[in-house]
Parts: C-alpha cells; sequence; structure tokens
C-alpha cells in the first residue's frame, strides 16, 4: 500500500507529509533552544559585574567551525540539487562532504571539551593573593575579582591548564590577559611572558577547592556543556539519517527518485536548522 503525499503535496497545507512534519517537530526545537537561550540571557544581564567569566572560550575554534557547519549547509544544498538533476553519483559526493563537515564539526567540538577538562580554576582568598599577584602580574597573567564568592567576601579568580598535581599543589600554566586591540587599532599579542612559564598554587589559599571547568565549577559552564551538548546531539543525529542515505538509504533512488530527493530536503532542513541554532550559539556564548 502506498502512503499519500509522500511525494505530492497534499491539498490542504501545500506542502508533502515529511515537509509538513519537519516544520512541525522544528516548531517544538525552537521553543526548546529558545528556552535555554532566553535563560541564559536573563543570567547573564543579571549577573553582579565581575562575577560572569569572560574570555573562557576559544573564539577562532569557535569561527571555524562555524564556518565548517555554513559550508555542510551548501553542500546539503548541493546534494539536494543532484538529486533534482537525477545525478546519483554528485548526490553522494556532496553528502559524503556534508557528512565529513559534521565529523569535522564534533572534532573540533571534542577537542574543546577536553580543554575544558584540562583546564582548572581558583578562588584565591583576598588573604593569600599576595603569595601570587607578583608573579602573575610579571606573566600578564588573568586575575578577576569575584565579590559574591565566599560568601560575599569576595576572592580571585586564576584559571589555567593543569600542568601537574601533587596532592594539595596545583601547578598551571595560567590563562593570559586579554587584549583584543591597541589604540592604534592593531592586534596585541596575549602577553609577553613565557608561554610555558608556570606557576603553582595551594589548595590551602582557596576558599573552596580548585575545579576543573567542568558544570559543577559554576552556572556559565553548565549552561555551556547543556547547550553545546544538545547541539552537538542533534548534529550526532542529522550524521546518523545522512549516513543512512548516503547507504542502504539510498537503494529508493532506483524505485522513485523523486521521494529519496524529498527526504533529503527533509533532511536538509534540519540541518539547515541546526546549523542556524550554532551561529546563534558562537555570539552568545563565545563572544560575550
Amino acid at each position: 500500500m502506498d502512503i499519500p503525499y509522500t511525494v505530492t503535496a497534499r491539498p490542504d497545507t501545500g506542502l508533502y507529509n515529511g515537509k509538513l512534519g519537519i516544520w512541525l517537530f522544528l516548531a517544538s526545537e525552537v521553543m526548546l533552544f529558545g528556552a535555554l537561550f532566553t535563560a541564559y540571557l536573563f543570567m547573564r544581564l543579571g549577573a553582579e559585574p565581575g562575577t560572569w567569566p569572560e574570555h573562557v572560550q576559544s573564539i577562532p575554534a569557535g569561527f571555524f567551525n562555524t564556518c565548517v557547519l555554513i559550508t555542510s549547509s551548501i553542500t546539503m544544498v548541493y546534494a539536494w540539487v543532484a538529486l533534482k538533476e537525477r545525478n546519483l553519483a554528485k548526490y553522494r559526493m556532496f553528502l559524503g562532504a556534508t557528512i565529513a563537515c559534521g565529523f569535522l564539526f564534533l572534532g573540533v567540538k571534542a577537542t574543546e571539551y577536553h580543554d575544558k577538562y584540562m583546564h582548572w580554576g581558583f578562588m584565591v582568598k583576598p588573604s593569600a593573593i599576595a603569595k601570587y599577584q607578583d608573579k602573575l602580574q610579571k606573566m600578564d597573567a588573568f586575575m578577576n575579582w569575584i565579590p559574591s564568592e565566599n560568601s560575599g567576601d569576595g576572592a580571585w579568580e586564576v584559571r589555567g591548564h593543569l600542568h601537574e598535581h601533587d596532592g594539595n599543589l596545583f601547578t598551571i600554566v595560567p590563562d593570559k590577559n586579554f587584549h583584543p586591540y591597541s589604540l592604534d587599532g592593531k592586534t596585541k599579542p596575549a602577553a609577553d611572558a613565557d608561554p610555558e612559564a608556570t606557576i603553582t598554587i595551594d589548595q590551602a589559599d582557596l576558599t573552596r577547592p580548585a575545579g576543573n571547568l567542568l558544570p559543577a565549577y559554576g552556572t556559565y559552564y553548565a549552561i555551556y556543556f547543556t547547550v553545546t551538548g544538545l547541539h552537538a546531539l542533534h548534529i550526532i543525529g542529522g550524521i546518523v539519517v545522512m549516513l543512512y542515505f548516503l547507504g542502504p538509504g539510498s537503494r529508493l533512488y532506483r524505485r522513485n527518485p523523486e521521494q529519496l530527493t524529498n527526504r533529503i530536503e527533509v533532511t536538509g532542513i534540519f540541518w539547515h536548522f541546526v546549523d542556524l541554532v550554532w551561529i546563534t550559539v558562537f555570539p552568545i556564548i563565545y563572544l560575550t
């Protein structure tokens, strides 16, 4: 039995079944991601000065992934056009390129996650910061005063890549101060110090235990991993569907090429939505 309106449009909506279904599904997705983005913005705008983490994300990595997904949207359209032209070989080439872009995106994201795991944060007591301040300043290291930390008494946040951990002693390569532009408009180096210079911080000098930059470390990181992790799951879901249509699902081309074309169009609509979500994630989370 043939299911009606898998190829032709329904008279009441002007859309075939798959296209109508994907738009209804994306309506729920808009509410899901919209709620997360709105919650993030309210928390970001309501945070006290100095309490919200800044310059944590790798902007080049985020920008690169943005370019990767934009490229994947282009190759996805070309895959659909190839089916419209009844060129199966060209379709497979462009769909394979889209899948490759998806895997590349996930690879960069996995690298970023690993970086957060190896990245540690330290809330240094005001009474103990003098032990580290001179060296940190000579290294042009990032130090941020958090007034709401330690029951309102405040603390100095220092972040860096974990170099060595020996009991209560943490040796890190500290983050450098963020210098985006000089007055003449030219990019300034992040620091003039030796990038391999390290500093050792004692757990006893902290207001709370040191932690890597994972969700338990703070609200910002919980939001970051929730939003980007959920987005990555959508990327994985899209890749699984495209792998099916690249392999066994492509056999439909012999029976009904127009139906396969419609399925790729529906997959493409989902993929473009996932790309659009990332284009929203990048400025909100990486550039603020």
